[in-house]
């Protein structure tokens, strides 16, 4: 049997040594470890303490923006047009979802959610792609059953929130809609602009911006500063606590020249027809009232309005979308034969004697054709007085073509026509003020001598919004003082209320200023003599108004053709058109109205007028000289 037999050990102390040096070598590797170990240590919590502790906040700690309360909107007499109105929401943060598709499906089991708010959501959340972050409301307004529903199964719903916020609301819904417009969702090109405005900071709570009126022309004021509310969160996302906050700056409030009552009753009196009511203080230009019949309700759209609904008001045919008072281009008709009378005047082509004889018609150089006067058989012997009291057509055909359509042009571009009137919002046209050079440019034509005819009695090319005669007419009663028209008349902030003062521009001054007297006197005639085309409807008033009535042709009629509106289609007929202003000696109230396809002025837009001026006078009474009669007799 073989036996291993055992080595002996030849030399103790080199091996002695060796394990020595290997020993110490661990020993050595093992302290290099500890002290690379300890040195990260060292650096993980000494040096980049700060760091990490950033990083364990952010996923501990949140800073939340907080939006600012949109500010206020108030008439005149304080009364609450646009207000702020808390509300639930349901919003889903992208980035805490997995499956967005499978998380719809589960809030469908719990709650109706329709294919507009589905479709509305799925196009927001593609268009914020790059902020998954950002919450994207799924249902802008829950009722108390809805949000009790999904309260109690949000465990469920990952990446599911329940906003309380403010959301705009307009309690009288479409009385005030093309005056103060509406708020609405942020939309890519809302954001775009903040953007380049450098304000994307400020808007980060933000998800209504103004789309319309002044909603959207004073948008800077009324949106206020961003705050922000730090707060401790769970593993879920869930607020365990509010550590500290900055409340939001509240927007500014506006309180405007608009005056309720005036407004309820340009809409009474408008029921039933297209038109528009422009109501100024002829002190300053405020804007009294501004209403365009049809109308809608706003609210529609600060909520997501529907497909079909924004599809009908796209459809009507009485567009409702459109601001009549500020963008409806109409004929003014006989209501700027006043302007053409002054500028007769003015020019020396006329004095307060001349007379011509109206047979009833007007030819230019024995033509054969024919401008017809609106009184077939003629106003016989008249001067300027009575042609603007009966509103006698041929007078002006006659003084339009002997001033021509440079001077005309010229001149009433300085009364405000065919240029915009500096109201304070957006929607508004210029409308046009013809001339030989827009006329070139436009159809590549010459202007004729029958073209200036048309326009000596406001028909032709001369088109005009409402607000436009409405101020060209408080420049005549103020004899030359021109202010732009607004909507805003104080800013109240938490500082305190700042009155907005009244813009003027350059006053129109005339060479013989008793000219404007002259006229004045001849519109205050056509309302309280007889043979006034006003005069029926300013019957028995309490204060002395002034005024001209005015009937726009909407389409041409043959020379040897009568005109029947029982034979005319309804869109075809006349616009009738009304302005005015009173007290005659002291004016305090400009009226201007204009009723679609209504017929004749004096009948279909003077009594609205006057609604509108025993409502202002019934709140504003007349001081005892203003009530004194003329004691000159009228000529």
């Amino acid at each position: 049997m073989w036996i291993k037999r055992r080595i002996a050990i030849k030399d103790h102390a080199a091996e002695a040594n060796l394990f020595a040096r290997r020993a110490i070598i661990a020993l050595i590797l093992v302290v290099i470890m500890v002290g690379l170990l300890l040195s990260n240590l060292y650096n993980l919590q000494v040096n980049k303490y700060s760091d990490y502790q950033t990083r364990a906040d952010g996923n501990r700690i949140k800073v939340q923006p907080v939006a600012p309360n949109r500010g206020l909107i108030f008439d005149t007499q304080g009364v609450l047009l646009a207000k702020n109105t808390p509300v639930h929401s349901l919003d889903i943060i992208a980035e805490d979802v997995k499956d967005i598709d499978a998380l719809l499906v589960r809030i469908k089991t719990l709650i109706e959610v329709s294919a507009d708010q589905e479709k509305s959501f799925r196009r927001a959340l593609k268009q914020n792609r790059r902020r998954r972050f950002k919450p994207i409301s799924l249902i802008d307004r829950l009722t108390d059953k809805q949000t009790a529903i999904i309260a109690v199964n949000q465990h469920l719903l990952d990446g599911v929130l329940i906003d309380a916020r403010l959301k705009r609301d307009y309690p009288y819904a479409d009385l005030l809609t093309h005056a103060l417009g509406y708020v609405a969702k942020i939309n890519p090109k809302d954001a775009a602009r903040i953007e380049a405005d450098g304000l994307d900071a400020n808007y980060a709570a933000t998800r209504d911006i103004g789309k319309l009126g002044l909603e959207k022309y004073y948008q800077n004021l009324l949106h206020g500063d961003i705050g922000y509310r730090k707060v401790e969160v769970n593993s879920r996302g869930r607020v365990l606590r509010e550590m500290e906050s900055q409340a939001p700056t509240p927007g500014n409030n506006l309180h405007l020249h608009l005056d309720i009552e005036l407004q309820k009753v340009a809409q009474q009196q408008l029921l039933g027809n297209r038109g528009a009511v422009v109501v100024l203080n002829a002190v300053n230009n405020g804007i009294l009232a501004l209403y365009s019949n049809p109308s809608y309700d706003p609210n529609l759209f600060v909520h997501g309005i529907s497909s079909k609904n924004y599809n009908a008001l796209l459809a009507s045919k009485d567009r409702p979308l459109i601001n009549r008072s500020t963008q409806g281009q109409y004929p003014p008709a006989s209501t700027i034969k006043p302007l053409i009378g002054l500028l007769g005047l003015e020019q020396g082509l006329i004095t307060e004697k001349t007379k011509m004889w109206d047979p009833g018609y007007y030819q230019i150089n024995d033509l054969e054709h024919k401008y017809r006067d609106w009184k077939k058989w003629g106003h016989g012997h008249v001067d300027i007085y009575k042609s603007l009291e009966e509103s006698c057509d041929t007078f002006f055909y006659d003084l339009a073509l002997r001033l021509g359509v440079d001077a005309i042009s010229e001149k009433m571009v300085k009364f405000g026509f065919g240029e915009m009137t500096g109201v304070d919002i957006f929607e508004e046209s210029s409308a046009n003020m013809p001339s030989r050079a827009w006329k070139a440019g436009r159809f590549r034509q010459s202007w004729y001598a029958g073209d200036t005819v048309s326009i000596g009695i406001g028909q032709g090319y001369w088109t005009s919004t409402p607000l436009q005669i409405a101020l060209a007419t408080s420049v005549l009663a103020n004899e030359g003082q021109f202010f732009e028209p607004k909507l805003l008349n104080a800013i109240e902030s938490s500082t305190g209320k700042i009155n907005s003062p009244a813009q003027d521009r350059p006053p129109i001054v005339l060479k013989h200023p008793n000219n404007w007297k002259i006229i004045k006197r001849a519109m205050r005639n056509t309302v309280e003599k007889p043979t006034g085309t006003a005069h029926k409807a300013f019957v028995d008033t309490t204060y002395q108004a002034a005024g001209k009535t005015g009937t726009g042709q909407v389409i041409a009629i043959a020379q040897d053709a009568e005109y029947d509106k029982d034979k005319i289609a309804e869109r075809h007929r006349d616009n009738a058109l009304f302005v005015g202003f009173a007290p005659f000696d002291n004016p305090k109230i400009v009226v201007a109205i204009v009723v679609e396809n209504a017929g004749g002025g004096s009948s279909n837009a003077a009594p609205i007028a006057r609604q509108i001026m025993d409502t202002y006078f019934a709140k504003h009474p007349l001081a005892a000289d203003s009530l004194i009669p003329i004691l000159s007799p009228l000529p």
